[in-house]
């Protein structure tokens, strides 16, 4: 049997009690961040969580040890990348991750890096005069030309596309420019919490999506409540409005008299009936005094009614002058008549 250093007993002594009182466990990769960014990300986790660098081997001995009594947390070490080191922390996962995410800072860009998303190179002034950069610039690819003395990329160009590895010249390049496409930070690979093991795909959440979701699953939940009358500390007031709103229509459309439509409802025949005089005002004797001074207390229908009469007295006339030019006509024939009969 192989002999086992006791400094490694040690550390997998120390990482299963560290999984053991924390709630929540999760696998980081540390590859590529400096050490002096790495100490100022630790720094900025003090108090909130704990992470401890190790071995690899070390790490799923430990996993395994604590796997009885954390059901299914061995499965973290599926998710060992690049520089593998655990985290340990009693907050929420979903919450640790924005923490990472939110302490990531930007960098050059190395030899050897891949790209995550397109590396671009923006249209406009480099700020540098002639000189051999302008054709080093060429020499990568990017679109350059002197304009008013200076050195200016032409227009935007894609130097480095989405997973492509960025070469030696290329990253020289970039650090010139001042472009610095990297971001350095801890990725939280996967965390385990609860007998069950988060990815980070899981871990991001869209924080205005998801606002919107909840305000637009609030919205349709009201409405449903309100619709099919169903009162909650929040649909109440509005169940209760809508009936009363409802039970007022109805009481009005069908002429039903209390407390609330009385008033309303004589309004409304009142209406009806000055609209019935304006429209019979002409006829001699249909409307009384009473009724011909409240129409003239409505400018609207006086004028209507006002311009009906003007129409009606011009027929009346019309019809008086018709009238006497046939009389006169008749007199005419009857004067005309006795005339021949005497001579």
């Amino acid at each position: 049997m192989a002999h086992v250093a006791e400094w490694k007993k040690e550390e997998v002594k120390e990482l299963k009690g560290m999984i053991d009182s924390h709630e929540v466990v999760g696998i980081v990769n540390l590859l590529n961040i400096p050490a002096k960014q790495l100490q100022k990300m630790r720094q900025s986790l003090k108090d909130k969580a704990t992470i401890r660098m190790s071995k690899k081997n070390l790490m799923n001995l430990a996993f395994e040890d604590c796997n009885i009594k954390k059901e299914n947390i061995f499965d973290l070490s599926e998710y060992m990348e690049g520089q593998p080191a655990i985290v340990f922390t009693n907050m929420n996962p979903f919450k640790l991750f924005k923490i990472l995410e939110g302490s990531k800072t930007s960098a050059p860009a190395k030899a050897g890096n891949i790209a995550t998303e397109d590396i671009i190179v923006p249209e406009g002034d480099t700020g540098f005069e002639p000189g051999p950069l302008l054709g080093e610039l060429q020499q990568v690819g990017i679109p350059a030309k002197i304009d008013k003395g200076k050195i200016v990329v032409t227009n935007d160009h894609i130097l480095v596309k989405a997973g492509e590895e960025v070469s030696k010249n290329v990253a020289s390049m970039l650090t010139r420019l001042d472009i610095n496409p990297m971001e350095v930070g801890i990725d939280l690979t996967a965390v385990y919490e609860d007998k069950t093991v988060y990815t980070s795909d899981l871990l991001t959440i869209d924080e205005e999506k998801t606002f919107s979701d909840f305000q637009s699953a609030f919205t349709q939940a009201f409405n449903l409540s309100v619709n099919v009358c169903l009162p909650t500390k929040e649909t109440i007031v509005t169940i209760i409005q809508n009936a009363k709103f409802k039970s007022f229509n109805l009481a009005m459309n069908a002429s039903i008299l209390n407390s609330e439509t009385t008033e309303p409802l004589i309004a409304l025949a009142n209406a009806k009936m000055l609209g019935l005089a304006s429209v019979i005002q002409g006829v001699n004797g249909a409307i009384d005094e009473e009724l011909i001074e409240k129409l003239s207390d409505v400018p609207v229908a006086t004028e209507t009614v006002s311009s009906q009469q003007k129409e009606d007295n011009k027929e009346d006339k019309k019809e008086d002058k018709e009238e006497e030019e046939e009389e006169d006509n008749s007199e005419e024939e009857a004067a005309a008549g006795l005339g021949a009969l005497f001579g």
